[in-house]
């Protein structure tokens, strides 16, 4: 078996880039064949089976020249005519099977979600792929909305695999501000407006009365850094934020592991990796309901920082336990290989 995976690669370490990446070494563990196609702007270090096109052109002819049985896309956030020409381009591809995982949280509630119909040329292209995935029901619920039909839409949550940190310590410029703080806060994501950043700076000017050392650290990158550190820089407890730009994801894991309490405060969201990662390790976790989230976060509503400050402070009231790190679980990144598996069956049978 012959896989061709397309989405983003790191950095930034995404969720999206995560999930792309536990499917490309467990592929490659299980000594099947997997490579990776960049679609992103983003360029990274060589790495053997990674490529990175500098234009549709140069898509094109990997596309063309590159051995492969299933083609696999990734995408988020919403489809743009780029992204539905490239879905519809890897539908065509001779020869192979196409399979779309489709990771947005917010897409179907959106003016362009709420619009899906079967004849619409959106519906046209989705019902061309062997298979789609959704991360949650509502993803699911949206492709039947475009007329493809049940046995072609599967619901996988997008669960990571690397979750051991390195025994390294972590980067000197984020140890330095953990020395410097206690308790610590973090959260991992865009700088975008979806994630609703702004409430978690307003937050912490209240949970440093109580909690006069307490810092909070903000790792991503974004459209949103200048106006997120003209923000951090207008407030007195500005050296208490270390807004950090992307990280390598196993340092993000460590600063995950060792901090007091995980934020994720999106507007909307799917089921989100760096949820489960910081639950992974044991770090307790609030975030925005969004009706996804894993049992054990403790939920505030979207874009109430009261809220979010009055939940910051009942957790950090109780008293600090013993932390277990949970076994990995390749549960859900072994149910997409079983679904390659099927259509490598379903060829075989034509």
């Amino acid at each position: 078996m012959r896989v061709l995976l397309l989405g983003p690669y790191p950095p930034p370490h995404g969720g999206v880039q995560n999930n792309l990446l536990s499917i490309h070494d467990l592929l490659r563990k299980k000594g099947f064949s997997s490579q990776i196609v960049n679609i992103t702007r983003f360029r990274s270090t060589e790495r053997e089976g990674v490529f990175h096109p500098k234009n549709w052109f140069q898509l094109l002819v990997l596309l063309l020249r590159l051995r492969y049985d299933i083609i696999h896309l990734h995408i988020g956030g919403t489809v743009t005519p780029r992204l539905l020409a490239l879905s519809f381009l890897c539908c065509m591809m001779p020869r192979s099977k196409a399979v779309l995982t489709f990771h947005s949280g917010g897409y179907p509630a959106s003016k362009e979600g709420r619009s899906a119909r079967p004849r619409s040329f959106r519906g046209f292209v989705f019902r061309r792929f062997d298979r789609i995935i959704g991360v949650n029901r509502e993803i699911v619920e949206l492709f039947h909305r475009f007329g493809v039909p049940e046995e072609k839409v599967r619901l996988i949550l997008p669960h990571a695999l690397s979750l051991e940190p390195p025994s390294h310590g972590l980067p000197e410029r984020l140890d330095a501000f953990y020395r410097l703080h206690r308790p610590v806060l973090l959260t991992v994501g865009g700088l975008e407006p979806e994630y609703d950043l702004a409430i978690q700076i307003e937050a912490l000017g209240v949970v440093r009365v109580q909690h006069p050392g307490a810092g909070l650290v903000i790792i991503g990158s974004g459209s949103l850094e200048p106006d997120l550190r003209r923000a951090i820089g207008s407030t007195p407890y500005a050296r208490d934020i270390l807004l950090c730009g992307d990280v390598p994801h196993e340092d993000t894991l460590l600063a995950m592991r060792v901090c007091d309490v995980f934020l994720r405060t999106t507007r909307f969201d799917g089921d989100s990796v760096a949820v489960r990662e910081a639950m992974h390790f044991g770090v307790p976790v609030i975030a925005t309901d969004t009706g996804m989230r894993p049992a054990g976060v403790r939920l505030v509503p979207v874009g109430e920082p009261r809220a979010l400050e009055h939940t910051i402070a009942l957790q950090l009231e109780q008293p600090t336990v013993p932390r277990t790190t949970a076994e990995s679980n390749e549960e859900n990144i072994e149910a997409v290989l079983a679904l390659y598996d099927e259509l490598m069956g379903e060829a075989g049978n034509r």
